[in-house]
């Protein structure tokens, strides 16, 4: 951050002065152009904390991704970063592991918080830095719609270093005067992108101009509109700038099959058929409209299988509770749209199925970085039927990966 005066800081901020045409210069075709290429290797090189590389490594993570090896390191020098990189790539871990890094155990404020645009997305948060965090005894709170405004209020008096929330109810807690945003020393902004999309643009400079002057922003998206573009001119300062392309996205961790089903109708008995060859520990199973996932529900349930099934025409309670049985491995299938296409993580998904392949070749990634995620192993199996095949290869093209037919060892990989 700069030393500027407190008027200074605050025109910058008000009006981004200056700031229009370097921006302008700085994307083109919704994409940023890097200003930083140091790359740490491993975790341990980039002087973290002991208590939070046991939780790195207990975590199950081993070798950092392409934005983790990039953006950790400058994330935690307290510089402004804007990070581009497609879901699945290990984002969430980045800013997880960048505020614990920065926020102070000792110090019973609240130090850092963090805005997504889904309530889902919120708690996967939190649950990833819960785990990363485990052994820093740093207290978190996440502060979403659709929960007691008074457990809200209990929490935050309670001495919360990190909130992450969504704009709407973190702006009613800074509103009401329970949400201290004094001693804020980092703002992270995820999945910029869609938050600005969906018009919470408004919702979010509120909730920033209550932010301590020298805060520190960091901003995560997957591409780069002329909206985020008008961020970050309002935002941030001198920004570090960090790209990771669409062909450095890994899949690596994932093996990746398809199945050839002739039928449309004969997938579900490819699907039981799969289930009586292998050991799943848990599955999640992609379909692309709401119908289709609740026939495939009443289907398994019919051959007795346990199952869970959700989509965006469910009370978020209900989705809640849902996602919770699925964690906790009461259910070990669960069948869902795209809805869960961004930011859950079930540590236990041994397979993702994608039932019905993606709408658009982007969701791929995000489905199936459900399975092997943050360098974890995974599998993805996807059906296919003659309909579907130029999809296959233009997933392939696009990905520069191989998706084979599945073999008849299939059960090996489990």
């Amino acid at each position: 951050m700069t030393d500027a005066p407190e008027e200074q800081q605050n025109t910058q901020l008000n009006e981004g002065e200056g700031e229009e045409v370097g921006n302008a210069a700085l994307i083109v075709d919704g994409v940023i152009e890097s200003n930083w290429d140091e790359v740490a290797e491993s975790f341990d090189d980039m002087n973290l904390k002991e208590d939070l590389l046991r939780g790195i490594y207990g975590f199950g993570f081993e070798k950092p991704s392409a934005i983790q090896q990039r953006a950790i390191v400058p994330c935690c020098t307290g510089r402004d970063v804007i990070a581009q990189a497609q879901s699945g790539t290990g984002k969430t871990a980045t800013f997880t592991v960048s505020v614990l890094q920065r926020v102070d155990p000792a110090l019973h404020e609240l130090q850092a918080l963090i805005m997504a645009p889904t309530r889902e997305l919120a708690q996967q948060i939190d649950i990833v830095m819960r785990a990363l965090g485990e052994y820093m005894g740093i207290n978190f709170h996440v502060c979403i719609g659709g929960t007691n405004v008074q457990d809200d209020r209990r929490k935050l008096e309670g001495g919360v270093q990190v909130v992450v929330g969504t704009p709407g109810r973190v702006n009613d807690m800074i509103v009401r005067g329970h949400l201290k945003t004094e001693n804020i020393k980092m703002f992270v902004l995820d999945e910029a992108d869609e938050m600005l999309s969906r018009g919470f643009k408004d919702q979010i400079y509120e909730a920033f101009k209550t932010l301590p002057n020298d805060v520190q922003v960091v901003l995560l998206s997957a591409t780069m509109p002329s909206e985020v573009l008008e961020v970050t001119k309002k935002f941030m300062r001198d920004p570090i700038r960090i790209l990771i392309k669409k062909e450095e996205i890994t899949l690596e961790g994932i093996r990746q099959f398809y199945i050839a089903i002739e039928k449309e109708e004969w997938k579900f008995d490819t699907l039981c058929d799969l289930y009586d060859t292998v050991n799943i520990t848990q599955a999640v199973i992609f379909c692309n409209t709401r119908r289709k996932v609740e026939e495939l529900a009443e289907n398994m349930e019919n051959r007795k299988f346990t199952v869970s099934f959700m989509h965006g025409e469910m009370e978020q309670s209900e989705r809640d509770l849902i996602m919770r049985q699925f964690r906790s491995g009461s259910s070990r299938v669960l069948i869902t749209t795209d809805l869960l296409a961004r930011g859950i993580d079930v540590q236990q998904v041994s397979v993702v199925i994608n039932y019905d392949l993606p709408g658009n070749r982007e969701n791929y990634i995000h489905r199936i970085g459900r399975s092997g995620r943050f360098g974890r192993k995974g599998v993805a199996i996807n059906f296919v039927t003659s309909n579907d095949e130029r999809t296959l290869k233009d997933l392939e093209t696009y990905y520069n990966t191989q998706i084979e037919e599945m073999p008849s060892t299939i059960a090996d990989y489990f």
